[in-house]
C-alpha cells in the first residue's frame, strides 16, 4: 500500500501547458477521482503518476520515495485502459496471469493467483474462453483481474467504463467500488463522467484547464461548489445559473426577482441553485414567474424549462406533472440552497 504525492508539477510540450504548477497529495488506500472535461489534464496527470509522461517540473512521491527517474514497469502500479488491451490469441487465464509470466513466477503459483484474481471479478468459469467470445463488460473485468494479479501498491485507473453501454456501467461501478473497498488498493480514478466519479470517490478533484479547481468528498463538491466551473460542471441537469445583482437584500435580474437572499446590496453576482432545490407551483404560488419553456419526462421526475424575461430555468417537478408550452407556471425557491458566486472571479461566495 502507499500514499501518491504531486509536488508543484507542471507538463508542458513546447508552448502548451497541459498541467500547472499542481499539488496533490493521495492517502494510503483512498480511491481519488480525476474528474473534469477532455482537454483539462486529469489523463496526463495520471499517466505522469504511471512514468508513461515526464513532468516538465516538480517531484512525483509513490510512497517514500521520488519515482520521476522510476522506469513504470518499476513503479509498482497496473494500470487499466478504456480500451482494455487484451491480447486476441490468449485465453482469459493467459491474459490475466501475463504479468506473473513476465515476472517468472512459476506454472503452479501463478495458476493459483489467476484463479484468486478471477474469482474476486467473477470470471472463474470462463478461465477458458478468448476475449472475441466475451461481452464487453466481461472483457472489462478480464483487464482489472490482470491489473489485481500483480497485487499493485497503485491501481491507475484511465476511463476503463466508457465503451460499455449504460447499463453494463451501473453494473461495473458497483463491482469496481466493491472491490476497492476489498482490496483496499490506493487507486487513481480518470474520468470525464460525473456519474462515476460521485458514486466511486472517496474524495473528487475537479480539473480544468491544467488546473485543480475544488478537491473534496463528492457531497461537499456537490453541495458547495468552490467556483463557477465546478457549479456548472457537476450535476445532470446543470446548476441553474444566473447573472445580476444584490439590490437590498433581492437577487435581481433581468425579468427576475427573488426576494430575501442575503442582505446588502452588490453588482456582478451569479445565482446558482439546482433544478431539484426548485418547486413548480401555480403562477400566483411561486417566488418567481414564468412560462413553461420545455417539459420532459424522465422518468422519476418532470424536468421542467421555465422562460422567466431572457433567462431559462430548470426545475424538477412530480412525475406526474404535466404542463403545456406557453403555460403560466410559478417556481418556488428554496433558499437554504442558494449559491451566490463573483461574476468576475468565478468564486463562490461563502457566507450565502
Amino acid at each position: 500500500m502507499a500514499h501518491v504525492t504531486l509536488k508543484n508539477v507542471t507538463k508542458r510540450w513546447g508552448g502548451f501547458v497541459a498541467v500547472k504548477n499542481q499539488s496533490l497529495a493521495i492517502a494510503d488506500q483512498e480511491f481519488l477521482v480525476l474528474l473534469g472535461p477532455s482537454g483539462c489534464g486529469k489523463t496526463t496527470t495520471m499517466r505522469m503518476i504511471a512514468g508513461l509522461e515526464e513532468p516538465s517540473a516538480g517531484e512525483i512521491w509513490i510512497g517514500d520515495r521520488i519515482v520521476n527517474d522510476v522506469l513504470p514497469k518499476d513503479r509498482d502500479v497496473a494500470m487499466v485502459f478504456q480500451n482494455y488491451g487484451l491480447y486476441p490469441h490468449m485465453t482469459v487465464a493467459e491474459n490475466i496471469g501475463y504479468p506473473l509470466k513476465v515476472r517468472g513466477i512459476s506454472g503452479a503459483d501463478r495458476d493459483a493467483q489467476v484463479k484468486r484474481a478471477a474469482e474476486k471479478v467473477e470470471l472463474g468459469a470462463l478461465l477458458h474462453r478468448r476475449p472475441r467470445e466475451l461481452s464487453g463488460g466481461q472483457r472489462q473485468r478480464v483487464a482489472l483481474a490482470r491489473a489485481i494479479v500483480r497485487s499493485p501498491t497503485v491501481f491507475l485507473m484511465d476511463e476503463p467504463l466508457s465503451n460499455l453501454d449504460a447499463k453494463l456501467r451501473v453494473s461495473m461501478r458497483a463491482e469496481l467500488k466493491h472491490l476497492q473497498h476489498e482490496l483496499r488498493i490506493t487507486t487513481v480514478y480518470v474520468t470525464h463522467d460525473q456519474i462515476e466519479a460521485m458514486t466511486l470517490a472517496h474524495r473528487v478533484a475537479v480539473m480544468n484547464d491544467g488546473v485543480i479547481q475544488q478537491i473534496a468528498p463528492p457531497a461537499e463538491v456537490y453541495d458547495q461548489p468552490a467556483n463557477l466551473f465546478v457549479a456548472g460542471f457537476i450535476g445532470s441537469p446543470a446548476m441553474n445559473l444566473i447573472a445580476g445583482d444584490l439590490r437590498d437584500g433581492a437577487f435581481m435580474a433581468p425579468g427576475l426577482r427573488v426576494a430575501r437572499v442575503r442582505e446588502g446590496t452588490r453588482a456582478g453576482l451569479v445565482l446558482g441553485i439546482r433544478p431539484e432545490d426548485l418547486g413548480v407551483v401555480g403562477p400566483a404560488d411561486g417566488d418567481i414567474a414564468g412560462s413553461i419553456y420545455a417539459s420532459e419526462l424522465t422518468g422519476e421526475s418532470v424536468l421542467v424549462t421555465a422562460a422567466i424575461g431572457a433567462a431559462r430555468i430548470v426545475a424538477k417537478a412530480d412525475r406526474a406533472y404535466r404542463g403545456d408550452f406557453g403555460e403560466a407556471v410559478g417556481i418556488k425557491v428554496n433558499r437554504s440552497r442558494l449559491h451566490l458566486f463573483d461574476a468576475a472571479s468565478g468564486l463562490r461566495l461563502v457566507d450565502v
